[in-house]
């Protein structure tokens, strides 16, 4: 993919042009992050494209009070501005096409996971039951959702719903819209990423445990207690490669499993999760383990 990047000169281009509005850090304007909730991409870049010039103006403002911004951008808001907003929209395009469009299917896979196992949650238990399901990332403490985040702020609901939105590109913690007065969404990290895309430590879990292994256990650790079934379609692996795995993990101590009804659930243990946690470390810490806490008042 790196390579199509740089030999395609239109993709290069127009990443470089979003490189300057979405950052690695920080703030990041909300009108890139449309809450379209039908018509995929297209529905998005043309709900994008319609935003009015006065809301681009305060959030382009509020980016370059952070970080010096090109001239190009200081089209998009003001008079005019139309043909500017249809080149971002352009390498908004390019870019899903040249980086999301070779793993589509992987992507949609983790987040199509992640809806079944909220909703799962949701129905075996209730709004309590999928808001506790959100740890660690979240935490229920009524009357306030507390959200791992690394800026403290309070978001008060009003009576207005909480949109959940799972994200495959959203790493280690929750991120929310910047601006109150839009619609409270909480886009979260997925719980599943398929086998292929977990990354290799040669120093950590993959290398002590085996990739495949260290993957179950990572999985199994994202969630509530999963079925070999589940964890093979999380994980990626065929389920007597995902029962030979569990069965490897739960003699060593690290995976318990239990009968409720007519499935095996399996879970991580404490010493599962001591040998996480330490494998963390080495990757530089959880998410949990650093930052404040943003909260969402239910109210």
């Amino acid at each position: 993919m790196r390579e199509q990047v740089i030999t395609d000169p239109h993709a290069g281009h127009a990443l470089l042009k979003l490189q300057t509005l979405v950052p690695p850090v920080g703030y990041i304007p909300d009108f890139l992050t449309p809450s379209v909730r039908e018509g995929g991409l297209p529905a998005a870049l043309e709900e994008m494209e319609a935003t009015p010039p006065t809301r681009l103006k305060r959030e382009l403002g509020r980016l370059a009070g952070a970080r010096p911004l090109p001239a190009w951008t200081t089209g998009l808001g003001g008079p005019g501005g139309g043909r500017s907003m249809r080149s971002l929209v352009k390498a908004l395009d390019v870019s899903a096409r040249t980086l999301l469009a070779p793993r589509w299917t992987h992507i949609r896979k983790a987040i199509d996971d992640e809806v079944g196992l909220r909703s799962r949650a949701l129905l075996d238990g209730g709004v309590l039951a999928l808001l506790n399901s959100l740890r660690p990332l979240a935490r229920w403490r009524a009357p306030v959702l507390e959200v791992d985040y690394p800026t403290d702020r309070d978001l008060r609901l009003e009576g207005r719903g909480l949109l959940l939105i799972p994200s495959y590109f959203c790493w280690r913690r929750p991120t929310a819209l910047a601006d109150p007065a839009l619609g409270p969404v909480l886009v979260y990290p997925v719980t599943t990423r398929p086998l292929d895309v977990i990354p290799v430590n040669d120093n950590g879990l993959d290398r002590l445990l085996g990739r495949t292994r260290a993957s179950v256990l990572t999985e199994l650790a994202r969630g509530h207690a999963r079925t070999t079934s589940e964890v093979a379609t999380a994980v990626g692996i065929a389920l007597p490669s995902a029962s030979y795995q569990l069965g490897v993990l739960r003699d060593g101590g690290l995976v318990a499993s239990r009968r409720e009804g007519q499935y095996v659930r399996h879970s991580v243990t404490p010493v599962g999760h001591i040998l996480l946690d330490g494998d963390e470390g080495m990757r530089g810490g959880t998410a949990a383990a650093s930052g404040p806490w943003r909260e969402l008042r239910c109210e």
